[in-house]
């Protein structure tokens, strides 16, 4: 999952700081919101497991098939919730890419990060075309919007009902995405 290790780091660095952020969020007052920041941090966190650098740590063999297994869970979970739309088809892409890079890296030589097999190419290719489109979708929501939007009371709004800061989360998360299906 590595390049070099600065950008590992940063990698690191992003994806913490986005799930706890994602934490924060979990104390909204509406349940599909937490349910959604819920989702976003276990997202955050298994990313910033993934990024560390193999330097710094090698996660044993038996730990790949964990993350598989856990993301392959949470992707089922948010399968289920789906019925309701929202957000969760984009967590459910986003659970099957993380299966896909532990898979690759359980497969790998050695269970190095980032050296060996990526996988099917197809399968990585479209993860990163996906990612690259969610990226620049994201990016777009966050222009600025019209005084009257924010006049409205959207500013008083408390840290787990921010959308835009929601937004920035997972733009932040996508494009750390796009940059391990890189890597890979």
């Amino acid at each position: 999952m590595h390049g070099p290790a600065s950008s590992g780091w940063l990698l690191v660095a992003v994806c913490a700081a986005t799930g706890a952020y994602c934490l924060l969020r979990m104390r909204s007052g509406v349940e599909e919101q937490r349910r959604a920041a819920g989702g976003d941090a276990l997202m955050g966190f298994g990313m910033a497991a993934m990024a560390v650098p193999p330097a710094v740590f090698t996660p044993p063999a038996w730990a790949w098939t964990g993350y598989a297994v856990l993301f392959g869970c949470a992707g089922l979970s948010s399968l289920w919730a789906a019925r309701a739309g929202g957000h969760h088809l984009h967590h459910l892409v986003g659970a099957a890419a993380m299966v896909h890079m532990s898979v690759a890296m359980a497969l790998s030589p050695g269970h190095a990060h980032g050296h060996g097999g990526s996988g099917p190419p197809l399968l990585t290719g479209l993860l990163l075309l996906y990612f690259a489109g969610y990226v620049l979708v994201a990016g777009a929501r966050l222009l600025p919007v019209p005084a009257t939007a924010v006049a409205s009371g959207a500013d008083t709004a408390g840290w787990g009902d921010r959308p835009e800061l929601a937004r920035v989360c997972r733009l932040s998360m996508g494009i750390s995405m796009v940059a391990m299906l890189m890597i890979m």
